[in-house]
């Protein structure tokens, strides 16, 4: 006989939250082809979870298969299909059911083979309460962790179909086109970082066996947290491809400075070097389209974790300027150049935000050419030469400048002049 309890008086153990208190509580099936245990265990979470009882493996299936199961409490040792058997076809159904198995036979054999089937824990009879209950509330974690980073993925390549699709709709203007290639140029790191972090949480999750840690509830927060980013960098610049003139043309530095350093702490190559993202000691309003600076700095220190293997010094922070550049500030030698020297106006205030390596620095040969289009100094398939000349079109647009200044062995510096709002 199959039978669900009634809905009883939420634990004080569920979370407080407004919006988790809303959502149905758990489903919790537990398999047991004897009387005594499955009442047992049904008095023992029935305030915790809506409990499901089923007397034997094929009704357990039938449960499984008409409605939702979060995690399960399978006896290994039941007439018929063994509880092994069970956790076979629920996992077949559902990957991400989470079960907890119980016997009082044990031996290394049945542990070895629940486990090698994908429990997450395995209990011996008769247990103590806080035991199973413990076990219980892990495998329940663990299947909320589950869900959470699928949601996320399935987010992401949600993200990634729009932006191919957008990618190939051929009608679109050559400056149309350029903007959604820099969608598609800006938003790989994040979604690599995001890849990425699955991957950690997964492979933390199996390693726990039972036990979601404090570090892989913080991963899946990071990993919601940059799709969410993807998402919102995204929608802005399609809203800047198709409504341009009506969006707001100012944008506060901090706010973009923090929002940069958040996208470059989960950059998978960041790993290598030490970042440090200064922010102003006063706020200033920038004259620039916020989505177009985010994309500059990202690009730019994107530049610099690609200039060495080895790990180097990056640093990203502004110098507020209430006079204007001197003209030698503004001319090129043979380690300096200076990009759109003709539609900078020069006119303070202005902010220089600097973005500085202590990479090999780039060689004279190449420094001319850096911010040509599809130029680049990597292998194929290694890179699109879009990201320089992307910065160097969004800073002209903005009406700033761009210096570049290099030392052999010693590194490169990028100073990106830009206008400051006064009032």
């Amino acid at each position: 006989m199959v039978a669900t309890t009634s809905s009883a008086t939420p634990s004080p153990l569920r979370s407080a939250s407004v919006s988790e208190a809303a959502a149905p509580r758990p489903t919790l099936l537990i398999v047991d082809d004897e009387e005594g245990p499955r009442q047992s265990l049904r008095v023992v979470f029935k305030e915790l979870y809506e409990v499901v009882l089923a007397d034997s493996g094929p009704r357990a299936l039938e449960v499984a298969r008409s409605r939702r199961v979060d995690a399960a409490v399978l006896d290994i040792r039941m007439t018929g299909m063994s509880g092994t058997e069970l956790l076979g076809h629920l996992k077949q159904l559902d990957p991400r059911i989470e079960v907890v198995m119980l016997t009082a036979y044990e031996t290394l054999d049945t542990a070895r083979q629940a486990l090698r089937h994908g429990a997450c824990d395995y209990l011996t009879k008769p247990f103590e309460i806080p035991v199973i209950r413990d076990a219980v509330a892990n495998a329940v974690q663990r299947r909320t962790l589950a869900d959470a980073m699928a949601e996320g993925s399935q987010r992401v390549q949600e993200l990634r179909e729009e932006l191919r699709n957008l990618q190939v709709q051929g009608e679109m203007a050559r400056s149309q086109n350029e903007i959604y290639a820099s969608v598609m140029h800006d938003i790989g790191s994040p979604l690599t970082a995001v890849s990425v972090m699955l991957q950690m949480v997964s492979m933390d999750l199996e390693a726990s066996r039972g036990a979601a840690t404090h570090s892989v509830r913080e991963q899946l927060a990071r990993v919601n947290q940059q799709v969410a980013r993807c998402m919102e960098i995204s929608r802005r610049y399609l809203n800047y491809a198709r409504e341009r003139s009506a969006q707001k043309q100012s944008v506060r530095l901090n706010q973009v400075l923090s929002d940069v350093r958040e996208l470059l702490r989960a950059h998978p190559a960041g790993k290598r070097h030490q970042l440090t993202v200064q922010l102003m000691p006063a706020d200033l309003t920038i004259r620039m389209n916020g989505t177009d600076l985010i994309q500059v700095l990202l690009n730019l220190a994107a530049n610099a974790f690609q200039a060495s293997t080895n790990p180097l010094q990056i640093e990203i922070f502004g110098e507020y300027h209430d006079d204007a550049l001197e003209p030698a500030a503004l001319a090129d030698t043979a380690r300096i150049v200076f990009v759109n020297r003709e539609g900078f106006p020069n006119q303070p205030p202005m902010i220089a935000l600097r973005i500085s390596d202590t990479g090999p620095g780039i060689p004279e040969s190449v420094l001319p050419k850096i911010f040509e289009s599809y130029f680049t100094t990597k292998s194929p398939g290694e890179g699109t030469g879009l990201g320089l000349a992307i910065v160097k079109r969004l800073v002209a647009q903005a009406k700033g400048g761009i210096q570049v200044q290099t030392e052999p062995g010693r590194g490169t510096t990028f100073t990106v002049f830009l206008p400051v709002e006064v009032g």
